[in-house]
């Protein structure tokens, strides 16, 4: 019982870590889509610069797809055998997907509403596009701060 336990465990971190990074991108392209929307109802030729801008947080969702592979593969559920994980280090692989889980959801959100704001931006100023596209890249950092924890605390959890 308690191998299935820890098995549960880890399958409920990748979980957390696909579902809540992807709830994340979610809620930060729509933000960043209802502005773009607005944008390209005065002027349909800026599709593009919005496009871009509008699928930076998108990256949320595939930093916790890739952290949830980790997790299933280090218990053996995808493309291996499945190995025999403790009540611990099941809890340890569920803790180990909380940084991303939690960082990519809110750094979904914020880098769609800072997408937003660049859509705006690029409205008035379209030559200002590189300053546009840095400002949500700065919010993609903590991003990927939360995906190489989540990496390295997986790594560290010997099965």
């Amino acid at each position: 019982m308690e191998q299935i336990t820890g098995t549960m465990l880890a399958v409920l971190g990748a979980a957390l870590a696909a579902g809540w990074s992807a709830s994340g991108s979610a809620i930060g392209i729509g933000i960043a889509g209802e502005s773009g929307a607005g944008v390209m109802t005065e002027d349909p030729g800026k599709f593009g610069l919005v496009l871009l801008l509008q699928a930076l947080p998108g990256t949320q969702g595939i930093y916790g797809l890739l952290t949830a592979f980790f997790a299933i593969m280090k218990v053996g559920l995808l493309g291996g055998e499945p190995v025999a994980v403790s009540l611990w280090q099941g809890l340890g692989i569920l803790f180990a997907c909380l940084p991303v889980a939690i960082g990519e959801y809110t750094s979904g959100i914020a880098q769609g509403k800072t997408s937003a704001a660049s859509i705006q931006m690029i409205a008035k100023r379209p030559e200002e596009m590189g300053k546009a596209i840095i400002m949500p890249a700065m919010v993609e950092t903590y991003a990927v701060l939360s995906l190489l924890m989540s990496i390295i605390l997986l790594n560290s959890i010997k099965i």
